[in-house]
C-alpha cells in the first residue's frame, strides 16, 4: 500500500471519528445520553464532586402591593436601606443551609445587597439616592460575608451594587473559604436598555483558582444579560475557566434556560445560574455541566430554595480533554469582523437614559 492511500485512509478515518462526535455532541446539548455511553454521574464519589449550592431567595427588598410585578422593584432609597438589615440575614439563613447540605460553593442572585431595586425615574432625586446605595468591595458587606465564608468553611459569590467611580457598578465577589476575596467581576453587558444604563460597566472577564474541599477549581463569572452574549463566556472559556457562576435577576423562560445550556456546552465549561424566588423573577435557577446535562430541578413560582449542583470535575476535566468543542478547532484569525464597532442602523438603539448607545465608551 503506498502512502497516499495510507494517508487517504488515516484522513477518511479520522473524518469518520469527527462526524460522529459531532452527533454526539448535538445530542448531549439536547441532555441525551450519547449511545454506547454511562448516563452521566453528576454525584459523583465525594472526593471529586464540587457542590455549588444557588441560593433562591427572596429578597426583603421588594414592593410585595406593586402592580404590574416590575414595578416591584421601584422603591425609593429610604425604603431599600430600612430593609438592607434584612437581605443580609435571608443571604446568610441561606448560606448555613448551603453548608449543611455540604456545599462547597454559594451563589446569590444578582445585586443582592439591595434586591435588585432600581429607582423611579419620575421622581425627582432617586437616581441620585439609588446610586448612593453602593457599597466598596472591602466594605462591611462584602466583608460579613467573608467571615461567614471562614466560619462555614465555603466559598461564596456575593452579589451588590459596588461603589466606583464615576458611577457604581454591578458586582460580584468570590470569597474563598478562607474568607479571601479571589475574584471581583462587573457587569460588562449592563442593560442599558433599564435603570442600568446609569452604571459603570465592566471591562474584562478575569478567572480566578479558587480552593475547595475538592482541590483548585477554575473559576469565572457573568451576571445575567452577560449570558445572552456568546462572547462572555467565549471569553472565560479562553481565560481558563472550568465553571462559570451566574447571579441572576430575571424571567428564566425555557429560551433562556436553553441559552445557558449552550453556552456549557460550546466552551466546554460548567454553568450555575442563581434568580430570585419571588416576582418579578420567580425562580428557575439552573446548572449544566459542560456536556449540557441539567445539574439541578428548576423551582418557580416563588419557590425558596437552596439548590445543590453537583458537579462532577474528573468527568469534566475528562471531557475537556475529548471535546470537540470549546477551544479544540477555532480559527480566530477568521473572526476579526467580530471586533469592530460599527453597527447595522436596524440595530441602533438608544439607552434607558434617552441617549444613543455608544458601544465603543460602553
Amino acid at each position: 500500500m503506498d502512502q497516499d492511500e495510507i494517508t487517504r485512509r488515516g484522513f477518511l478515518a479520522r473524518a469518520a471519528i469527527g462526524a460522529t462526535a459531532l452527533i454526539v455532541g448535538e445530542k448531549l446539548s439536547a441532555g441525551d445520553t450519547a449511545p454506547g455511553s454511562p448516563a452521566p454521574s453528576p454525584q459523583g464519589g465525594d472526593g471529586e464532586t464540587l457542590k455549588i449550592a444557588l441560593l433562591q431567595m427572596t429578597s426583603a427588598i421588594t414592593h410585595p402591593e406593586a402592580t404590574p410585578p416590575w414595578n416591584m422593584i421601584k422603591m425609593d432609597a429610604a425604603s431599600v436601606k430600612e430593609r438592607q438589615e434584612r437581605n443580609i440575614q435571608i443571604a446568610e439563613a441561606s448560606c448555613r443551609e448551603a453548608a449543611a447540605q455540604g456545599a462547597d460553593l454559594a451563589l446569590f442572585p444578582e445585586m443582592w445587597n439591595i434586591g435588585y431595586a432600581m429607582f423611579d425615574e419620575k421622581q425627582p432625586g432617586a437616581r441620585e439616592a439609588w446610586l448612593g446605595l453602593a457599597v466598596d468591595a472591602d466594605g462591611a458587606y462584602v466583608r460579613h460575608f467573608a467571615s461567614l465564608a471562614r466560619e462555614l468553611g465555603i466559598a461564596i459569590a456575593v452579589t451588590y451594587l459596588q461603589k466606583w467611580n464615576p458611577a457604581p457598578r454591578n458586582a460580584v465577589s468570590v470569597i474563598s473559604r478562607s474568607g479571601e476575596v479571589v475574584l471581583t467581576y462587573a457587569k460588562v453587558h449592563t442593560c442599558d436598555f433599564s435603570d442600568e444604563a446609569a452604571l459603570t460597566a465592566g471591562d474584562d472577564f478575569p478567572v480566578c483558582d479558587l480552593d475547595t474541599r475538592v482541590g483548585p477549581v477554575k473559576v469565572g463569572c457573568m451576571i445575567c444579560f452577560d449570558f445572552q452574549f456568546p462572547e462572555s463566556s467565549r471569553i472565560l472559556m479562553l481565560n481558563g475557566a472550568e465553571v462559570i457562576l451566574v447571579p441572576v435577576a430575571t424571567g428564566l423562560p425555557d429560551m433562556y434556560t436553553d441559552q445557558v445550556k449552550v453556552r456549557a456546552f460550546d466552551n466546554a465549561v460548567a454553568v450555575a445560574v442563581a434568580n430570585y424566588a419571588n416576582l418579578p423573577f420567580d425562580g428557575g435557577s439552573v446548572a449544566y455541566d459542560a456536556r449540557g446535562y441539567g445539574l439541578v430541578q428548576p423551582l418557580s413560582e416563588g419557590v425558596e430554595c437552596v439548590q445543590i449542583a453537583r458537579l462532577n470535575l474528573r468527568e469534566l476535566r475528562e471531557y475537556r480533554k475529548q471535546t470537540i468543542f470549546g477551544n479544540a478547532f477555532r480559527r480566530p484569525r477568521k473572526y476579526k469582523r467580530m471586533i469592530a464597532d460599527d453597527v447595522d442602523p436596524v440595530f441602533a438603539r438608544d439607552d434607558f437614559l434617552g441617549r444613543p448607545f455608544d458601544r465603543r465608551v460602553r
